[in-house]
């Protein structure tokens, strides 16, 4: 038997975003949420994990209260239940207070052998909140995994690390970062969509987490600040090269000294 606590991010679809040229502003209104891509193959890992050894599989995301959308569909994949945590208090965090908060409510679940997350969300990529919640929970972490084995209270992970790949072992209980090539997610049944109504989903604001002063929250609580969000907006140069090889090429290299690209020798 094994009980997971599997972390969940609620972000906005990448594939709707617009970006306003005027202001180089992502467009982010009208734009729906879903969970962050490798936190769904953090779920599906925890539930064939849980499907092969028992146990349980609870969710917990942080975030506004439409997060629960990211819940439920988390219960219809196979989680067992779901925490949402949301107050005001936690508006603008990074990943340390958010490590700080998501480490209070595990540490109030208690009863955990593994925690599973995406490496990264898409929405910021600082592949930060995973191992920041292992330190503050003096866990032992296992990041960037493509495939996970339990033998008794053991975990091995086959890790991907670009340019080399390893295998490592290490004690339950642990954190576990997995990478979008250990699994393909489920699609969840339509009778599994109906079933997922009927799990338990528990709300906890900060005053639920006793732990955490409000100095430990949101901005108070955070190390680092957004001041700004801009996307940079290419525009291509279209500089057209007309006659044959021996013509063109001292032209081309003249455009492109003029250009930067290349300097005068």
């Amino acid at each position: 038997m094994v009980n997971i606590v599997v972390l969940v991010k609620h972000v906005f679809q990448t594939a709707d975003l617009r970006i306003d040229r005027a202001t180089k502003t992502l467009v982010t209104q009208g734009v729906p949420k879903v969970i962050s891509e490798t936190d769904k193959n953090a779920i599906e890992e925890s539930i064939r994990i849980k499907e092969k050894h028992g146990g349980k599989v609870t969710a917990i995301t942080m975030g506004s209260p439409d997060a629960k959308e990211a819940l439920r569909e988390a219960l219809a994949m196979g989680a067992d239940e779901a925490y949402l945590l949301t107050d005001p208090l936690f508006e603008g965090s990074d990943s340390h207070a958010t490590a700080n908060v998501l480490a209070a409510a595990v540490t109030k679940i208690i009863d955990y052998d593994l925690i599973v997350c995406g490496a990264y969300s898409e929405d910021l990529f600082s592949f930060q909140v995973g191992p920041r919640l292992a330190e503050i929970c003096n866990l032992t972490q296992i990041t960037y995994a493509t495939k996970v084995t339990l033998e008794g209270s053991r975990v091995i992970v086959e890790r991907d690390l670009e340019n080399e790949r390893q295998v490592v072992e290490g004690k339950l209980p642990c954190l576990i970062s997995v990478l979008r090539e250990i699994n393909d997610p489920r699609l969840p049944t339509l009778m599994a969509i109906m079933a997922a109504s009927k799990k338990p989903m528990i709300t906890w604001t900060a005053a639920d987490l006793a732990l955490l002063g409000a100095e430990e929250l949101g901005f108070n609580g955070s190390l680092s600040e957004i001041l700004r969000t801009t996307v940079s907006v290419g525009e291509r140069k279209r500089i057209t090269l007309q006659g044959d090889a021996n013509e063109i090429a001292p032209k081309l290299v003249k455009a492109l000294i003029q250009e930067g690209v290349l300097k005068a020798g």
